[in-house]
């Protein structure tokens, strides 16, 4: 095992342990109690654990544990750049990226990676000026304001005959939007074990006014209300719930406080693809729609089944189904189970085309037919192709390997197997 500190593992890798080693068994214990408070993350062995399709960041108190995928022969390096280049394209994070040598992102790792662009973000609201909103606020006033509060104002106001308690309207800094900020910057704080971005982070850490404690929970973010004053916020608040909802404080010993930053790889490369041809296949007159959901079962009931395949290009008389899979087929072929759903994704959205997209090591396309009802023996027009899509060590020529590869083997060929 490497390094306790830091250790980096590609998804489905061993971990083992030496439980005589005192350091490697107390973040094997953290482990094995992160994973009995449910995580999906990895399942347990003998002295030690196995990683799934889940790629990211684990931060089990001083240690960080980075999972990278893998689909090819490329170094660790290579791939922590791709997935962090993965993530960037599919964020956008790309926005407000600056020319300034300080704002350029030179992240190590996932964590880093989110605590910078978190801090690029309030540095950015800072510059730009806290928004105010209206808040409610209980006091003990010299004036009468707002409405008074009968049962506080006469428990502590029985001596001070000059003085209300009251609940008023205040317009201020200090609401719901800017403590949510407020807590995932302590939390950066805390948690941040980069040096050279230290100081950004006290320094926003200065002039971020103080706000109230909340307690945050998902229907926190769920609530919230976009509008034309606060929708330059979005960003932030994306990632401080990104945060928050996934630290969890260890309350029983307070040192092993777990902060899990994962991804699963087959939406992340579902994503990653999608986004690539929604931007670049415009110009081709296709529209390109994700997770397009219709109804294919009803029962007497109301009971109802629905499928939604992951991407639907779609032109003015022809539609084509992607289905992505991160995996390596290992010379297998597909599983039944995806072949039968690529086959009712031609009959219910109309499809001329449809195929099963996993990277590769090189670019191919291995065309198929679904054999005919009426005989056995003879090919339909149904095609379904099992496609290959080589990755590229440049996160820009990974892309224009997509593009190109969809439009090739997609948008401009006639199939001739038969």
């Amino acid at each position: 095992m490497s390094s306790p500190k830091a250790i980096v593992v590609f998804e489905h890798e061993r971990m083992t342990f030496d439980l005589n080693n005192q350091e490697e068994k107390a973040l094997y214990d953290a482990l094995v109690k992160y994973y009995g408070d449910y995580t999906p993350f990895f399942k347990l062995i003998r002295n030690g654990v196995q990683f799934n399709q889940n790629v990211g960041v684990i931060r089990i108190g001083d240690t960080t544990i980075e999972v990278l995928p893998k689909a090819d022969n490329n170094d660790k390096d290579t791939w922590r750049r791709l997935l962090i280049d993965m993530i960037k394209t599919i964020w956008g994070f790309e926005v407000r990226v600056s020319g300034s040598a300080d704002l350029k992102l030179k992240s190590n790792s996932i964590l880093d990676l989110y605590f910078e662009l978190y801090i690029k973000e309030l540095e950015y609201l800072l510059h730009r000026g806290l928004i105010k909103r209206y808040n409610k606020k209980e006091g003990n006033l010299y004036a009468l304001k707002g409405s008074l509060q009968f049962s506080k104002h006469i428990s502590q106001n029985l001596v001070h005959k000059e003085r209300f308690y009251v609940k008023y309207p205040n317009y201020d800094v200090n609401h719901q939007i800017h403590c949510i900020l407020y807590k995932a910057l302590k939390l950066v704080y805390q948690t941040n074990n980069k040096p050279d971005l230290n100081s950004r982070i006290g320094a926003v850490l200065l002039n971020f006014p103080e706000m109230n404690d909340i307690k945050i929970t998902e229907s926190t973010f769920d609530k919230l209300v976009y509008d034309r004053k606060n929708l330059h916020y979005e960003k932030a608040l994306q990632i401080a719930k990104l945060l928050l909802l996934n630290y969890h404080p260890d309350v029983s010993k307070g040192k092993n406080n777990v902060l899990a930053l994962m991804f699963d790889m087959n939406r992340l490369w579902e994503q990653f693809v999608y986004v690539v041809l929604k931007k670049d296949l415009k110009v081709d007159g296709f529209k390109v729609k994700s997770q397009v959901s219709k109804e294919f079962w009803r029962s007497e009931t109301g009971t109802k089944s629905r499928m939604k395949p992951d991407i639907v290009l779609e032109s003015l008389n022809n539609s084509i189904v992607l289905d992505t899979k991160w995996k390596n087929l290992y010379e297998k072929g597909p599983s039944p189970e995806d072949l039968r759903q690529m086959y009712a994704y031609h009959h219910y959205y109309k499809a001329s085309k449809t195929a099963l997209v996993y990277p590769g090591e090189e670019g191919k396309l291995i065309k198929g037919k679904y054999i005919a009802l009426e005989n056995h023996e003879n090919l339909s027009d149904n095609t379904c192709g099992i496609a290959f899509i080589s990755t590229h060590k440049n996160i820009k020529e990974w892309k224009k390997n997509i593009v190109s590869f969809v439009r090739e083997n997609f948008l401009d060929y006639h199939e001739n197997i038969g």
